[in-house]
């Protein structure tokens, strides 16, 4: 007899556990969110998701997490008729209990397995969210209404992913390669083919078309006079390589963010992985919004925002760098100066003008800042578990700044192109946040 009065009281003890709201401190602690984030950045890294790709990744996964929280939130409100084609997100249903946080998780993780590859890649992560819910006490019906919620959700942003024309630009034509002076050709050790030279013809999120922000033409190619505009960017950039200093060094170094690295000794070749110039800064987002003790929603919606301003910031950068199809410093130098002569960083496989990283920087710089405040001190610990130490920023803008250089001592951009880049990655980064109405 006592052993059943024993049983009973144990399983209304559970029953009660399983009732509270213990688990909200976990489930809702924002910086379980920055770790989901991480995880996906993981999974880009591991598959060498180019970084316009990427771009899409993230932001598709955010936006769908944001849609979540913004279905019940008091402070933020939804996407749906101010992102391009985003129609209304589905409610939840009357009288079910949902917990958001938890349902955005959801929503973030199917979003993120749908747009990678291999297909479940986060699987095992989503189940590992699903036992510290239910470990944690989430009552029953939550857990399976919060579920059901944000697939419901998921559902609904992949739909209308699949109308952005991805699918359509993976069978376009290539990039053809040809013999006219200044214009970009593939470079060592890769000579890999030019990266989605169709990504202007993806569907922007806020601006109205790719060329809404169309950068003014470069500086026109004269390699054969020296006292010409062209023919001064080339050896300003010969010039700093040769003679960087350390602190130079480690500025380009930590700036790099080259998905993929083909390193090559004698006859070995192997490659190496970092996060994507988008990664890096997704990671710069969370860094942020734990000094800043941001709670959840305000954590996503820091995340969304900045994809989003990167994503479009990709499509501006891409429809100039296709329209001009500039060649790279490596290869005039090479060419018309100095066979042997090599820049720090591995040049990527695009065109040079403009330049990518700059533009998307100041890009997210413009969304954090209206998010965080100017003057917003941090320290970017992103490159640590590259073996790359941390370097500390007065502002996202400075951060932002900071890169245009680092492309410049890393040889792989000019510097009049990183210039223009910072300008109208800025003009892109206002537009979404002069343009987007997020919170209440």
């Amino acid at each position: 007899m006592k052993r059943i009065v024993g049983c009973l009281v144990a399983s209304v003890l559970l029953l009660a556990c399983r009732n509270s709201e213990d688990y909200k401190k976990i489930v809702h602690d924002p910086i379980l969110y920055c770790k989901t984030v991480h995880e996906l950045n993981s999974v880009v890294m591991g598959n060498n998701f180019t970084p316009v790709v990427a771009s899409r990744n993230y932001t598709y996964a955010n936006i769908a997490a944001y849609e979540v929280i913004a279905a019940e939130s008091k402070d933020y409100q939804t996407l749906a008729g101010q992102l391009n084609g985003l129609t209304a997100t589905p409610k939840p249903a009357e009288g079910k209990k949902i917990d958001f946080p938890f349902a955005a998780l959801i929503a973030y993780c199917k979003v993120g397995n749908a747009v990678t590859f291999p297909e479940g890649s986060m699987d095992e992560y989503v189940e590992s969210l699903k036992i510290k819910a239910d470990d944690a006490g989430m009552p029953s019906d939550i857990f399976d209404n919060s579920i059901a919620y944000g697939n419901t959700v998921a559902d609904h942003i992949l739909a209308w992913t699949k109308k952005d024309n991805y699918a359509q630009t993976r069978s376009a034509s290539k990039y053809t390669v040809t013999n006219e002076e200044g214009r970009w050709v593939p470079t060592p050790p890769m000579y890999a083919q030019a990266v989605e030279p169709h990504w202007n013809e993806i569907r922007p999120l806020v601006m109205d078309s790719a060329s809404l922000f169309r950068v003014p033409p470069p500086i026109p190619f004269n390699i054969k006079d020296k006292n010409s505009a062209y023919y001064k960017e080339v050896m300003a950039i010969k010039n700093a390589v040769d003679s960087l200093s350390d602190e130079q060094k480690h500025i380009a170094e930590f700036w790099d963010d080259n998905p993929f690295k083909l390193n090559v000794s004698g006859h070995v070749q192997f490659g190496t992985k970092k996060f994507s110039p988008t990664g890096h800064w997704m990671s710069i987002v969370g860094i942020a919004a734990e000094k800043a003790k941001a709670d959840f929603a305000t954590t996503v919606y820091a995340y969304t925002k900045t994809s989003i301003a990167m994503f479009d910031a990709f499509i501006e950068c891409w429809d100039g760098k296709f329209t001009y199809n500039t060649a790279r410093p490596e290869t005039i130098i090479n060419k018309y100066i100095d066979p042997e002569w090599r820049p720090l960083l591995q040049t990527p496989a695009f065109p040079e003008y403009t330049c990518g990283h700059s533009t998307i920087s100041s890009a997210a710089a413009e969304a954090l800042t209206s998010v965080f405040g100017d003057n917003f001190a941090y320290t970017d610990s992103t490159e640590l578990e590259f073996g790359i130490k941390s370097r500390s920023f007065k502002s996202f803008r400075e951060a932002a700044i900071e890169n245009n250089w680092a492309r410049f001592y890393g040889g792989i951009h000019f510097h009049q192109s990183c210039i223009v880049s910072t300008e109208y990655g800025r003009k892109v980064g206002g537009l979404v946040v002069d343009r987007l109405k997020m919170k209440k």
